[in-house]
């Protein structure tokens, strides 16, 4: 009888074992998808950072029922007009209805896809990439999650794996972050143009609005290819006309401007050689609504040292 006892608890104590052995390390999570966070990030302006910390913590590393089952990786709900797959579980009230993806990769492009086109998180994008702080308390604001301490716990998961270097531009995303004893402080230092033209530009954010600095002066044909934005968006966003000449060190935008600066930005001070298009491109402002706020016209003199309106 001894014989089949034993087998009778081992086969009760390695389904368990193998289990948690099948269970995926944040560590792991973050390398698998932190290239999907930086490329969600450059597409629509969500901090890779935030997404990397919603779906550590909604999914608990991809080892939850809802993670495993329907590759839902950020607890996003079916809410009205979603048509995709469902998947239904107890969550705040019984038998809920959650979205369900046939990839992970799904659920990453769907979460910046709702956070981008619900106007209840708009301010966010007026915050500068690099302020997850700032995005973190955002969403707890706007009702993303119920739990009041939801803002320290993505920002305690953002410091203690140092998910913000992702948010840098340039970051590589293919680099697993630094543990705690490895962590160095990060310089946004411009890379230098290495004769390689994939190398002319840098992805930059201004009033969380994506944008490229180039880094040698413009060629419109390599711009059009790497960004695949047709010549009268790119112009239309940049209030430039066709035979406008842009040189390195130049910011161009790769979608419209805002009609305001970032939050806590309020005002600018005139300084040498400044135009209305040049302060309000800086800002990531169209000139025609800083002209508005300072109710001025395109020809109006700007004098050193005068305070412009930005909100």
């Amino acid at each position: 009888m001894r014989l089949p006892l034993l087998s009778f608890l081992l086969l009760s104590v390695l389904p368990a074992a193998a289990q948690d052995q099948e269970k995926q390390s944040t560590e792991s999570y973050i390398e698998q998808y932190a290239q999907a966070a930086v490329e969600n990030m450059n597409k629509s302006g969500v901090p890779a950072s935030i997404t990397l910390a919603q779906g550590i913590l909604e999914s608990g590393s991809g080892n939850s029922d809802l993670a495993r089952t329907a590759k839902n990786h950020f607890g996003i709900k079916c809410h009205a007009g979603w048509t995709g797959k469902t998947y239904h579980m107890d969550d705040d009230a019984p038998n809920e209805c959650f979205r369900s993806y046939d990839k992970v990769l799904d659920s990453y492009r769907d979460h910046a896809e709702f956070l981008r086109t619900r106007p209840r998180y708009a301010s966010l994008f007026e915050l500068p990439i690099t302020d997850y702080k700032g995005w973190a308390n955002g969403l707890k604001a706007a009702g993303y999650a119920t739990n009041p301490k939801y803002p320290e716990l993505l920002i305690g998961l953002i410091e203690r794996y140092s998910l913000n270097t992702y948010d840098l531009p340039g970051a590589a995303a293919s680099k697993t972050p630094k543990t705690e004893a490895e962590k160095k402080p990060v310089a946004e230092t411009k890379p230098k143009p290495q004769g390689n033209k994939s190398q002319s530009y840098r992805l930059v954010y201004v009033n969380g609005l994506r944008a490229v600095e180039l880094l040698s002066d413009f060629d419109q044909a390599l711009f059009n290819q790497t960004f695949e934005l047709p010549d009268r968006k790119w112009m239309k966003y940049n209030e430039r006309g066709p035979n406008d000449a842009l040189k390195a060190g130049q910011i161009v935008f790769l979608e419209p401007l805002r009609n305001s600066a970032a939050l806590g930005t309020n005002e600018h001070a005139v300084q040498a050689g400044d135009t209305w298009h040049s302060i309000a491109h800086k800002y990531g402002v169209k000139t025609k609504a800083l002209l508005k706020k300072n109710r001025a016209g395109s020809g109006s003199p700007l004098e050193i040292g005068t305070q412009i309106r930005l909100r």
